[in-house]
């Protein structure tokens, strides 16, 4: 089972818009032209579909994820309008993949670029962990580990302890992807009897520099994904970065 994990396209209606340091209709052009080509058995997208928030930039970004040859979900990033993205194609919580468990969490606060679960969301998340224990990933778009970078440490995950306090209960989550940050990353995330494996994303859009105190964009690197590959209850992870 191949998955494949795309992020933060920052699209608009207008396809030659220009973001900071591209145009992300090109760039998601790219990627997604990449992504076709690694066979995968399905696609998530983890949020910040669209920059402006328009009807039109979801309705590019639906056709064009309807042109992979696999299924495709995604999620809100803080960027989004979730009756916009509803409309063009569903908003699920849930994927099942056979031995394994797709769980997808909406971490948006409206109005604010960080994220938080709350503790409706977190019940909920209890609840579904509960019911099934096979082996699980959950995908959000809000990082729930500091990433190094001081701004966007910030506007992560806000309620991050309570998250993981939770997980500590359920060994059958086994991995976490996150979008947001604009930057790939890699880490196991300890808890008291396992460790999680936490992974980051390159953008679709503009790459954001690892380790910076502010804002600052890495001129130096590309657009990218990640590919997950899923043997059993073993997996393999890594990146891969796309010449526009």
């Amino acid at each position: 089972m191949r998955l494949v994990q795309i992020t933060d396209a920052h699209l608009h209606a207008d396809k030659t818009a220009r973001s900071r340091a591209g145009i992300p209709w090109r760039q998601f052009e790219c990627v997604l032209d990449a992504v076709v080509a690694e066979r995968p058995d399905m696609v998530v997208f983890s949020g910040d579909v669209s920059q402006d928030e328009t009807a039109a930039s979801y309705a590019l970004a639906r056709q064009a994820m309807n042109s992979l040859p696999c299924p495709w979900v995604w999620i809100p990033g803080n960027h989004d309008q979730l009756a916009l993205m509803q409309a063009e194609h569903p908003l699920v919580d849930e994927v099942d993949l056979t031995q394994w468990r797709l769980l997808l969490l909406d971490t948006q606060v409206a109005g604010q670029p960080y994220g938080e679960l709350g503790a409706e969301r977190l019940a909920a998340l209890a609840q579904r962990l509960e019911e099934d224990d096979r082996p699980t990933l959950i995908v959000m778009h809000h990082p729930p580990v500091d990433v190094g970078a001081v701004w966007m440490d910030a506007i992560g995950l806000q309620d991050r302890d309570a998250f993981w306090q939770l997980l500590s209960h359920y060994p059958q989550v086994k991995i976490i992807l996150f979008g947001h940050t604009h930057q790939a990353y890699a880490q196991q995330h300890k808890l008291a009897d396992t460790k999680i494996s936490v992974y980051g994303c390159p953008a679709i859009a503009d790459q954001f520099l690892p380790g910076a105190e502010q804002f600052a964009i890495d001129e130096a690197s590309r657009p990218g994904y990640r590919v997950i590959d899923l043997n059993g209850s073993d997996w393999q992870s890594w990146v891969e970065r796309v010449v526009i």
